[in-house]
């Protein structure tokens, strides 16, 4: 899935135009319960603020409250203006870029803001992927990286007429090594299915019901 399918669109995004307050910022913040807002004028994408950068300029400043909340602009302490996204990248490489930011601005070759991808979305779609949030089976095992492994585990699977949920492989420490996660729906012969895994060469790490 790359970032342009499910980030969300500009239309629905929550901004602030560069001369929006650290008041009128906070209070947009705090009605949405969101953590961070992307900063335009007009289209052009100057950057993100966030409750962090918010209070940390503060402590840094030598203003009061209300005076540093009241004549400083959100322009005045956005980041990331230079770190965004083009809507072309996997969304799986989101996931580090997001793990201490709350969102990533999604632009255009001139820097107009077209959406924007939030940390929230990146785990949901994760969720998805591993079908967290759907009742099954979940068997762990491991096999050996040869050609075809994939294919022969499908033509199992299909054998037992399984429904799979989600498949999610991950590379062991060794490199000949692959560990398979398959989450499927609940059915009366997984002893079976588990069985004819392992007489192919699959080894069952784990059967676990969610």
């Amino acid at each position: 899935m790359f970032v342009k399918n499910m980030m969300i669109p500009k239309h629905e995004c929550y901004t602030a135009q560069e001369g929006v307050t650290l008041k009128e910022a906070l209070e947009m913040l705090e009605k949405y319960q969101i953590d961070g807002i992307p900063v335009l004028s007009g289209d052009k994408y100057l950057g993100v603020a966030t409750r962090y950068t918010i209070y940390e300029s503060f402590f840094l400043s030598d203003k009061t409250k209300d005076e540093y909340l009241n004549s400083t602009y959100v322009k005045d302490i956005a980041t990331h203006q230079e770190n965004f996204l083009e809507g072309g990248e996997v969304f799986e490489k989101t996931l580090l870029n997001l793990k201490d930011f709350p969102l990533l601005a999604v632009v255009d070759n001139k820097r107009n803001f077209l959406g924007a991808v939030t940390r929230s979305d990146v785990l949901s779609s994760f969720e998805s992927a591993f079908g967290v949030n759907r009742p099954g089976v979940r068997i762990s095992f491991t096999s050996v990286e040869t050609e075809g492994r994939i294919a022969r585990l499908s033509e199992i699977a299909h054998h037992f007429h399984e429904h799979i949920i989600s498949l999610v492989t991950f590379d062991e420490t060794d490199k000949l090594v692959r560990r398979i996660v398959m989450k499927i729906e609940k059915k009366d012969n997984i002893e079976k299915f588990t069985k004819k895994l392992e007489e192919y060469g699959f080894r069952i790490l784990s059967i676990d019901e969610d």
